[in-house]
């Protein structure tokens, strides 16, 4: 596509998406009476309008059946999670007994990891993407020192190249093969949360199992932004947060995945909690542990209705996009767009004040763009607040911008152009 810098061509691809009314379905911070043009979905997702609904038909639920909500009403809590996972698991390419919702996403993190993280005196070592976000990293360093190792041994971290700000999947794949007779665990994230960068998680799959790993990954900035796989891909483990693509209000619920492979593995260490327990049998309180089938035996506290009916109301929006091929296909023509107005700024500037580190392989991208401000970024990025832009900024000099397909306009990404080059005429004089 031949994109144009100007409101009318902006205005035009606009009138000619498909799921242009699926912004209507969402509500918008304001200023000075003016909705915000919001570019941080990759860090909360916007709030759906059905969410008071289905949290008020909840609390009505509450109110009128009390203990007995478990079981009664259209929806009882007892078998709510049910509802979500058909929801789900479109979104991450898997069937619905692969996923379940529950806990947040570092609880799930910690519960999936006592089950494939299990280091021999031989091959104890996890190898993961440097700069990771801080919650991996502390997640996986304690569950290194549980098992008695020393994380700077333990951990093995693939680094971008000298000059570069991404990681080539070359350079993964190597490192996994390098180290093969000692690693236990491959766990990276599915997209990074700086740069934006979606990694190619079918080939660290293939590479991780060739070595005899488990492989697992951090679905937080992938799960509801990119096409996931992750039955056919092989993946053994996942679980993501549901608050930023998946627009399920701050700290959200969260949700994992284990492949059904993993199914019938008596071997598995669990934490175990009663809601894990076989459905049919938990209320006879018996002694001795017997996980229900698939995922949902992996739960360990009672579903937590309350956010999973906010996590509900905004999977109706996937539901009615069709799930993820739409939205594929709006977020590449988005971001395409965003590279380039920020070019064309950089251009009118005369200079690259804002360089992309976000790949422009649109293979290798979701709806972030990370750029570096080369001068006063802080001072650019509170400006765009002024001027009703809110996106997300990352020290010591980065602006994340995310445009998402269920809710933003081909419009808001050439109107933020417009204000970042008048901005920074202002402020670089």
């Amino acid at each position: 596509m031949n994109f144009e810098n100007n409101l009318a061509f902006a205005q035009a691809l606009d009138q000619a998406d498909p799921i242009r009314d699926l912004r209507q379905d969402f509500l918008f911070p304001q200023q000075n009476g003016k909705p915000f043009i919001y570019l941080c979905g990759n860090s909360l997702g916007l709030q759906p309008k059905a969410a008071r609904e289905v949290l008020d038909e909840q609390l009505n639920n509450w109110q009128n059946f009390a203990v007995e909500g478990w079981f009664e009403g259209e929806t009882p809590w007892m078998f709510y999670h049910k509802e979500l996972k058909k929801l789900m698991a479109p979104i991450v390419g898997a069937s619905a007994a692969e996923v379940c919702p529950m806990n947040t996403l570092t609880v799930n993190l910690h519960l999936l990891m006592v089950s494939f993280y299990r280091p021999t005196a031989s091959r104890f070592k996890i190898i993961m993407e440097a700069g990771a976000f801080p919650s991996d990293q502390y997640a996986i360093e304690s569950q290194v020192r549980f098992h008695g190792f020393d994380p700077a041994t333990a951990i093995i971290e693939v680094a971008p190249r000298e000059g570069e700000y991404t990681l080539r999947i070359e350079d993964i794949t190597a490192a996994i093969t390098e180290s093969g007779d000692e690693i236990a665990l491959v766990l990276f994230g599915g997209v990074n949360y700086f740069t934006g960068q979606w990694f190619d998680m079918e080939a660290i799959t293939k590479a991780g199992h060739a070595a005899g790993a488990v492989v697992g990954f951090d679905l937080a900035h992938a799960a509801g932004n990119v096409p996931l796989q992750l039955h056919d891909w092989g993946i053994d483990f996942a679980c993501w947060c549901s608050y930023k693509y998946q627009n399920s209000g701050p700290g959200g619920i969260s949700g994992i995945f284990v492949h059904e492979k993993h199914f019938s593995d008596t071997t598995l260490n669990r934490f175990a909690g009663w809601w894990g327990y076989q459905e049919q049998q938990r209320f006879k309180m018996e002694k001795g542990f017997v996980p229900e089938a698939g995922a949902d035996g992996w739960q360990v506290s009672c579903t937590q209705v309350m956010p999973m009916a906010l996590y509900y109301a905004s999977l109706q929006s996937f539901k009615k996009a069709g799930f993820i091929a739409p939205l594929r296909n709006k977020s590449k023509t988005l971001t395409s767009y965003l590279f380039i107005i920020i070019n064309e700024v950089n251009k009118a500037l005369g200079e690259e004040q804002y360089k992309i580190i976000t790949p422009l392989t649109q293979a290798d991208r979701g709806a972030q763009v990370s750029i570096i401000a080369k001068q006063k970024g802080n001072e650019v990025f509170e400006q765009l607040i002024v001027n009703n832009v809110l996106g997300d900024w990352r020290e010591p000099n980065v602006i994340r911008l995310s445009p998402v397909p269920l809710y933003n306009s081909y419009e808001d990404v050439f109107t933020t152009g417009t204000l970042l080059l008048d901005i920074s005429k202002k402020l670089l004089k």
